[in-house]
């Protein structure tokens, strides 16, 4: 019996811990249409989540480096950025392929004219 209840209470609490994160991963971030493409952005800001992911994850910045390039950002702009990308990975990985995708056609269609310069 002891044992049911302690599951029980953990199972709130994990639910709690849960709403206490989103709440808070969604007070640093938001999807607002017209801006950066309603792309995730730290909330009043032009910079999106998967800047913060490219800059952490594949570019190793600390976050005290990111902070120090953009000194509006706070920690917690910067964790609750990479949280969100953690939380949503394969959608923002996805959109990132697509425009990854669309520049390649881009540029296929429409060369440089640079590179034919001497």
């Amino acid at each position: 019996k002891q044992s049911s209840r302690t599951v029980a209470l953990f199972r709130v609490y994990l639910n709690t811990m849960s709403t206490i994160t989103t709440d808070t991963t969604m007070q640093h971030i938001a999807s607002v249409p017209g801006v950066c493409g309603g792309k995730p952005c730290i909330t009043g800001t032009r910079i999106r989540v998967q800047d913060v992911y490219v800059w952490h994850e594949l570019q190793s910045q600390s976050v005290d480096e990111i902070i120090a390039k953009f000194p509006q950002l706070t920690h917690g702009d910067v964790y609750a950025a990479l949280t969100y990308f953690w939380d949503h990975r394969q959608d923002i990985l996805e959109e990132m392929n697509r425009g990854d995708a669309f520049v390649a056609e881009l540029a296929l269609k429409h060369p440089s004219k640079l590179t034919d310069k001497p």
